[in-house]
């Protein structure tokens, strides 16, 4: 069985949406709406970012690297102040922005083609293809999603229970 260009760009996006958008971004979500606001800016050291820090970052990435360049946008994000805030405002708020940021990206990688995931780009000094950029946000979604998981496990001292239906047999039913 021979795959075809399509259906690979539609395998591709399917698994990118999958795994941002229907597992990541909810549990992101319900992790940072118990968060106190003190939680929220509360960093180990200054060194180290905030959860809120982190929500404003990856509400910057995602922008940049998907809705501006897919969209051929004037980039305008400030990244070195998403990492300077430190007390940016309750985690409603900054969900708000993000969740907007996540519906525009659920619409756009509905409609990306295969000439779109290989059409040439620039980002961030970067010079990759569409399919590096979707696959960057995916990955760093990910990397920090799970920090602020673990920052949220620390804080509170709970267990969230993603993973409770694997309790019983280590496998999902």
């Amino acid at each position: 069985m021979t795959t075809t260009g399509t259906e690979l760009t539609t395998l591709f996006l399917e698994n990118s949406r999958k795994l941002m958008l229907l597992e990541a971004w909810p549990r992101l979500r319900s992790t940072v709406e118990t968060l106190t606001e003190e939680q929220l800016w509360w960093r180990p050291n200054e060194a180290s970012n905030s959860i809120g820090n982190l929500l404003l970052h990856l509400n910057g990435n995602v922008r940049q690297w998907l809705w501006a360049s897919f969209n051929r946008r004037d980039d305008h994000r400030n990244r070195p102040a998403e990492f300077a805030e430190k007390s940016g405002g309750p985690a409603a708020d900054l969900l708000a922005r993000l969740s907007a940021t996540m519906e525009e990206t659920a619409e756009l990688l509905s409609r990306l083609t295969e000439e779109d995931l290989v059409a040439p780009m620039d980002i961030q000094g970067y010079h990759v293809t569409g399919l590096e950029a979707v696959y960057h946000v995916v990955e760093h979604f990910g990397m920090h999603y799970g920090q602020i998981v673990y920052i949220t496990k620390a804080l509170q001292g709970k267990d969230l229970g993603f993973y409770r239906h694997l309790d019983k047999t280590g496998r999902a039913s």
